[in-house]
């Protein structure tokens, strides 16, 4: 059992090794939370919910120094947003590919939240494919295909990395959600082109469908209908939304959207950018035993919830 342990603390210490300088305590008006060196010229990855609607603030990293950054751009529904340091950066952090997790695998949570000299936690992904509705007042914010991770997170994490013990980036730690539970924004490719159109125009068009959703295994006989395994099941929707107006409802299979199979929640919202936004989207979902079909209209996603 030593050994097994011991071989558990060496890959979390060389984590930590790698990933603590890169990481930087941030405070933008109010809020604060970590954020992750990703360039060699000084962009930072954190949440949106950091920095809020703040254009400035202030960071620190590891070693000492600090400075101002000013934020490029934001995007609520992923809860990521791009800053840029003013002052040198350590080198960056590399980012890895969250479609390659597996459950059970070792994470690895790097934060500094204001006040510590940083903060490292150890744990497994618990849960893959998840959506997260994020409500602030009236507005609802889903943050899709979120990483659900046993390692300990405290809001102060909030921006800061989840690596793999390659001390890859997998993740942007977004939120507590309750005891043993802490959340991931993922690293893959849809994360990637929010990144990048972060940095080109400040802000990423998104069309918002209204859905609450959960990857779900299909019935046999489905399966060979269809040539799918599996799909979307719907958890909730949200009201008045372009889901609810269409007849979307909770328990509903989505199996198809734009005539594209849905497998999970990223081959959804993939489709849900600036180019969905005012145009039917069909619909296909099993329901009752029965193929049903809806076109939505996808609305532009404004003002939700930072």
């Amino acid at each position: 059992m030593a050994d097994h342990l011991d071989a558990y603390s060496r890959v979390v210490s060389s984590v930590a090794a790698e990933l603590l300088p890169k990481v930087a305590s941030v405070r933008a008006g109010r809020g604060s939370g970590s954020a992750v060196v990703f360039t060699a010229d000084g962009f930072l990855l954190t949440n949106a919910h950091v920095v809020g609607s703040s254009r400035a603030g202030t960071l620190a990293f590891a070693d000492g120094t600090s400075g101002d950054f000013v934020v490029v751009g934001r995007d609520p529904l992923s809860d990521l947003a791009v800053i840029r340091a003013q002052t040198a950066t350590p080198a960056p952090a590399v980012l890895g590919d969250s479609d390659e997790l597996v459950v059970g695998q070792l994470v690895v949570a790097v934060g500094t939240p204001l006040g510590l000299a940083g903060s490292v936690t150890a744990g497994v992904v618990s849960g893959l494919g998840r959506s997260l509705p994020a409500r602030s007042g009236s507005n609802v914010r889903l943050i899709e295909d979120v990483i659900q991770t046993d390692a300990a997170l405290n809001p102060g994490n909030s921006g800061g990395a989840l690596a793999d013990s390659q001390a890859r980036v997998v993740g942007i730690n977004t939120a507590v959600a309750g005891v043993g539970v802490g959340l991931a924004v993922p690293m893959n490719s849809t994360t990637r082109s929010i990144i990048a159109a972060l940095i080109r125009d400040g802000r990423v068009r998104r069309a918002f469908l209204g859905l609450v959703t959960s990857p779900a295994p299909l019935p046999e006989q489905l399966r060979r209908r269809t040539g799918q395994d599996g799909a979307l099941r719907v958890v909730e929707v949200v009201p008045g939304s372009p889901a609810d107006r269409a007849g979307l409802r909770a328990g509903d299979l989505v199996l198809s959207a734009g005539r594209t199979p849905v497998g999970d929640a990223q081959s959804l919202q993939r489709l849900m950018f600036a180019d969905a936004i005012g145009r039917p989207l069909p619909i296909t979902v099993y329901r009752n035993g029965a193929l049903v079909d809806v076109i939505a209209e996808p609305v532009e996603l404004t003002g939700s919830g930072v």
